[in-house]
């Protein structure tokens, strides 16, 4: 074939490849250097009204904002749990993370039948990474992990390519003198990273993301940033100390401005898709991890509890997708949705293929944007003695023998209202699907590291719990 009829062919076959991905049902060229990137950026223990695009006005969050002013945000989000790792283990796997007795954080205090050195997440349990991997995608994973203290829990054998992070629940944002704990050591590929070159961590994981953005610029790739900001220890940058100086709580000011760096961090990683051309054909997800904490300053606005409660203000989340080229602009979708959905959503993106034997809780944001019928019907919790089921407009917390909490979260959503006595049929109703979940889900494989967690969970869930400051009391 002469060089003048290659080129007409050649010429042919990119047409053939536009037309067919505009035929795609969501406008997926089938060629692979057109195959989307995903990044799906983490929060952890934001408060629902610190994002501006969710009506926070002290905060500044103008690069977060932007994703909802060019995106899709969910109000009705929740995370698949109220505290920070079992959230993370449902997201992660795109299934109830009590399928595999994953219940509460990591501690040391394994249950019958399971080893300390065995508490983590399942290593037969895929991984949003191995899903990508398997697809064909270089795969990244930035920030917190807290998914097992353990080797064979380590990101970098749970289907990622790349880890830069550490392994557990909290570290400082600055150089920790001295020795540092195993799990608050910061690795990159297993190397350890030298304290002195920390200079403010939500600043470094952003640093790493951007360089893997511009160094798998030319392959699609998927990207899991996951902040530990705006999580304690409360520090704030050394250089927004004095930009809140009107807040009056000196946490909250030291929080806003941990908050307004991160939502910085989000605005560089962002520009460097667009220097790269990446930017119109990337898949962002925006979650937080659960709701505002009790120690950290946050604020859930007008929904009523905290981080570890069964209460709006401990599992519903900001949640925000933006995908220029193939997503629409400024909507606001009412359908109920999970952090489970992230897993699902990504493989529908990519047009992917599941692992064979891998269960899915999750559906697709793709499609559950579009009407509320497309989400989730039912969506359940359980942590210790708490649990919770959410249906349509209504909410049902049950607290070992306490007296049922039943909501109309339509009329009520600050839950001061309880309805279980005006509606017994309903809440037997909504009892039953309870039982039913439970009857699939597995024993936890470990308790929590906070001995009275239990009492806890009593106390924070009575209808006489009432302010912020009570709520604190109960962490």
């Amino acid at each position: 074939m002469d060089k003048s009829n290659e080129m007409i062919y050649r010429i042919i076959f990119c047409r053939i490849l536009t037309v067919l991905s505009f035929l795609s049902p969501i406008g997926i060229c089938v060629s692979a250097q057109q195959r989307p990137n995903v990044i799906v950026i983490l929060s952890d223990d934001g408060g629902y009204d610190d994002f501006g695009c969710f009506g926070g006005e002290e905060v500044h969050t103008p690069h977060i904002d932007e994703l909802a002013k060019k995106g899709i945000r969910f109000q009705c989000a929740y995370a698949s749990a109220s505290v920070c790792a079992p959230s993370r283990a449902g997201l992660l796997t795109g299934r109830y993370q009590q399928r595999f007795g994953f219940e509460h954080n990591i501690s040391k205090r394994p249950t019958h039948g399971t080893a300390v050195e065995d508490i983590g997440m399942d290593t037969s349990v895929a991984t949003i990474a191995d899903f990508m991997r398997y697809n064909g995608y270089k795969t990244v994973g930035i920030g917190k992990w807290h998914q097992g203290d353990g080797p064979q829990f380590h990101p970098l054998k749970r289907g990622f390519d790349h880890f830069y992070g550490f392994i557990g629940g909290d570290r400082s944002y600055f150089s920790i003198p001295g020795k540092v704990k195993p799990t608050q050591m910061l690795t990159d590929d297993g190397r350890v990273v030298p304290e002195d070159s920390i200079h403010y961590l939500t600043e470094n994981l952003a640093d790493k993301a951007i360089s893997y953005v511009h160094r798998y610029r030319q392959q699609p790739f998927f990207m899991y940033l996951a902040f530990n900001a705006v999580h304690t220890p409360v520090e704030a940058p050394l250089l927004h100390n004095d930009k809140y100086s009107k807040v009056a709580d000196p946490v909250r000011r030291a929080y806003l401005a941990m908050l307004e760096n991160m939502d910085s961090s989000i605005g560089r990683l962002i520009e460097q898709l667009k220097r790269d051309g990446l930017y119109e054909n990337t898949l962002i997800i925006f979650m937080n991890d659960n709701s505002a904490a009790t120690n950290n300053g946050a604020d859930n606005g007008q929904l009523r509890g905290l981080k570890g409660s069964k209460w709006e203000g401990g599992i519903r989340v900001p949640m925000i997708i933006q995908w220029p080229a193939r997503l629409p602009k400024g909507q606001v979708a009412d359908a109920m949705v999970s952090g489970m959905d992230i897993l699902p959503t990504s493989i529908d993106a990519i047009r992917g293929k599941n692992i064979p034997g891998q269960q899915l809780d999750g559906v697709s944001l793709l499609s559950s944007y579009k009407t509320v019928k497309n989400g989730h019907d039912y969506l359940f919790w359980r942590r210790g003695v708490a649990k919770a089921v959410r249906h349509a407009e209504w909410k049902l917390i049950v607290v070992k023998d306490d007296p049922m909490l039943f909501f109309n979260l339509k009329d009520d959503i600050k839950e001061q209202h309880n309805l279980a006595e005006k509606y017994p049929r309903r809440v037997r109703e909504m009892l039953g699907k309870l039982a039913e979940w439970e009857a699939k889900m597995a024993n936890p494989k470990w308790l929590s590291a906070v001995l009275d967690n239990d009492q806890n969970q009593l106390m924070k869930h009575r209808m006489d719990v009432v302010g912020r400051a009570e709520e604190r009391k109960y962490p």
